[in-house]
């Protein structure tokens, strides 16, 4: 019995021992090796209040700056110390009710801890911050921290510049490796999202002691912790914002985009994207809310169709299948064709508005069908190579010289490649013993070519070039140096496959017919030898045709050329109408600095007054608005059966006030407010009149 005593005694003693070993290891680890103690006695001993860097500065090419930045505030909130916080009355001056406050808690606790702050009301306004900052004392657990936040002096390139927001889940763990916290803004779209990494600086810390009740105290270890926030580096660009507030006004009311380079330099002079709006619509404390309006229209304001769009070019590609043919052989400047209206081959008639024998000089300015569908199919037929297959991917190999059928590496985010089809794409249409008069339609820019606005642009600056280019591009210089090589893509010099000079200067020479005999003559620059092709485009949606595009391409003046564009209009109809009267005046503009004659600034406000948005965008709109308007209704009707006993003139007038609504189809105008409402929105029907005053009788 007592040797069984014993031994219990002994395994007793030895789990007392293993017990205090692992307590006393447990203490140890604690106390010398994990910092998670640590760190929350210091959360309540110290505050840390990140500290945001300016972002840098972009500049157009006359050192414009393009955008700025401004101070604004956010509310931040430590949802653990905010306890006890008279939650009623910070809602009354947020605006917000109280359910909405518990949805924010919990979601920046679910987001980022209850013990880390967090951004509980971003940017607010100046009136907003005004009510806070008397009365933030009364809030434990909420502060209000500075930030610099984007303003937009020129009100213009929304789509080139893009926009800052707040860092997500999703963005921070895309970006895990960047250092980015929640709270903080980043670059989401255009250079702001392309030039992040220069433009977003660094951010700086500083530590605050706490006493007990949570109150600063002053400074932590007297700063010698903290660190500096470094602002962001400055960005040079080739804009011209003058040039670019120009377009925007001349696509007023329509859906397309304009694109302009400088072929000595690759320099995007302009970039438009139509319909537009005034960046500073995407700041402040309605960002969200101004964001849902623009992503719900139905003409995609969001979208930059100069890169993210491609379309078939039309005419416009006619310029390449000439240059293509004289360089192969397959024609000389000899060779002629004549039309009668119409081209005929292949068994089906494909229209032509030129009528004559035509050279390659006069066919360019007259933009004959049947010569280019000719000469598309003697390149393919010609028995130079051993199979049409050959034939087609030579051609294509030519295309891709020219920067057509890949994407050119803008400094953009979102950039399409577009489509030259290959041989393969077509023995899986055709079979294997495909011909030419299967895709004829390719000869004149339809069929499956489909090229970015800002392809045809550089394809223009080409031409101009007659067979070189450099990368199109935004940015020219970055303050301080390329310290991340962004740049040094846009210093290489690209060739076309041999081309002879000859070549280019024929087409040179019918591009300049174009605009002195041809479709368009009625776009003449006063004073400047341009070169130009226009274009149009048949096109549908959901298989239902629709008005063609326009479509239009130049350089100017023809020696020595500083200029190369490229317009284009949805479902507006003839290229010579539209897209190039609109083309001669930014050529105009950007080579004489201003537009002084009479008639070309009537010209220029009869452009920008002219309504081409498309019909079915049209419809869509008043759709929506109709649905809108019948919901507004709703509400006054339920509103005003809610309030039968109490209501008061007051309370009547609000009524009405209720009817004059923001409409999301007007895109704020360039001072950043609403354009012109439907005042039929301020008219109350027959029933509600009749309710109305029934109540005053009442």
């Amino acid at each position: 019995m007592s040797i069984f005593n014993n031994n219990r005694k002994t395994i007793i003693q030895i789990i007392f021992c293993v017990v205090f070993i692992v307590i006393i290891g447990q203490l140890m680890y604690l106390q010398l090796f994990s910092s998670k103690y640590r760190l929350d006695a210091e959360r309540n001993a110290m505050f840390r209040r990140v500290i945001y860097p300016d972002r840098g500065i972009i500049f157009d090419r006359k050192k414009h700056s393009l955008l700025e930045n401004t101070i604004m505030f956010d509310l931040v909130v430590i949802p653990v110390e905010a306890k006890g916080v008279d939650t009623m009355a910070l809602c009354n001056l947020l605006e917000i009710d109280t359910t909405e406050y518990k949805r924010r808690m919990k979601d920046v606790a679910i987001r980022n801890t209850s013990v880390r702050p967090s951004v509980f009301e971003p940017i607010l306004s100046p009136e907003m911050y005004a009510r806070l900052s008397e009365n933030i004392y009364k809030f434990p657990g909420f502060t209000l921290n500075e930030r610099s936040v984007r303003s937009y002096p020129f009100s213009a390139a929304a789509n080139v510049l893009g926009y800052i927001a707040e860092a997500d889940t999703s963005f921070l763990r895309r970006h895990k490796e960047d250092g980015y916290e929640m709270g903080d803004y980043a670059g989401m779209t255009g250079l702001e999202r392309s030039y992040e990494k220069v433009l977003m600086g660094q951010r700086g810390v500083k530590r605050f002691m706490r006493d007990k009740l949570s109150r600063i105290q002053g400074t932590y270890q007297n700063g010698i912790f903290d660190t500096a926030a470094v602002a962001g580096k400055n960005l040079y660009s080739s804009i011209d914002v003058e040039l670019q507030q120009l377009g925007e006004k001349l696509m007023n009311n329509k859906v397309g985009s304009i694109v302009a380079i400088d072929p000595r330099t690759g320099g995007i002079l302009c970039m438009i994207s139509a319909p537009t709006y005034d960046p500073n619509y995407l700041t402040g404390g309605k960002r969200k809310k101004h964001f849902a309006e623009l992503y719900q229209d139905p003409r995609l304001p969001l979208l930059n169709r100069t890169l993210a769009t491609y379309y078939s070019p039309g005419s416009t590609f006619k310029t390449f299948v000439g240059i293509v043919g004289m360089s192969e052989g397959a024609i000389n400047d000899r060779f002629t064709v004549s039309c009668g209206g119409a081209y005929y081959g292949c068994g089906r008639k494909m229209g032509c508005h030129a009528k004559g024998t035509f050279a390659l000089r006069g066919a360019i300015s007259e933009s004959c069908n049947s010569y280019f569908a000719t000469v598309y199919r003697k390149i393919l037929d010609q028995g130079k190579y051993p199979s049409i297959d050959s034939s087609l991917s030579n051609i294509n190999r030519y295309a891709y010289s020219f920067g057509l059928g890949r994407k050119l590496g803008v400094d953009l985010p979102s950039e399409k490649k577009g489509n030259i089809p290959t041989p393969k794409y077509y023995q899986k249409i055709f079979g294997p013993h495909w011909h030419s008069c299967n895709i004829v339609s390719n000869s004149i820019g339809q069929g499956e070519v489909l090229t970015t606005l800002t392809q045809l642009a550089n394809m223009m600056a080409l031409i101009s070039n007659k067979g070189w280019y450099y990368t199109p591009h935004l940015i020219d210089s970055i303050e301080g140096g390329d310290e991340y090589h962004l740049l040094d893509s846009f210093k290489n010099k690209h060739y076309t496959v041999d081309v002879p000079d000859s070549v280019f200067e024929d087409v040179h020479d019918g591009m300049q017919g174009t605009m002195e005999f041809g479709t368009g003559a009625a776009a003449k620059v006063p004073g400047v030898v341009v070169c130009g092709k226009t274009g149009t485009v048949e096109n549908y949606y959901h298989g239902e045709k629709q008005q063609d595009h326009a479509f239009f391409g130049a350089f100017a003046p023809r020696n020595n050329p500083r200029i190369a564009i490229a317009v284009m209009c949805e479902n507006a109809g003839f290229g010579a109408t539209s897209a190039a009267p609109i083309a001669s005046l930014m050529i105009e503009k950007y080579l004489k600095d201003s537009i002084v004659e009479d008639d070309r600034k009537k010209l220029v406000e009869e452009l920008s007054n002219r309504n081409l948005i498309p019909k079915r965008m049209k419809l869509e709109m008043a759709r929506l608005d109709s649905i809108r308007k019948a919901k507004v209704n709703e509400l006054i009707a339920q509103k005003l059966q809610q309030d039968n006993d109490t209501t008061s003139d007051s309370e009547e007038d609000s009524l009405v006030a209720q009817k004059i609504i923001p409409q999301q189809n007007d895109l704020p105008s360039k001072d950043g407010q609403k354009s012109k409402r439907d005042t039929n929105n301020a008219v109350l029907t027959n029933d509600e009149r009749r309710n109305i005053n029934k109540k005053r009788n009442n």
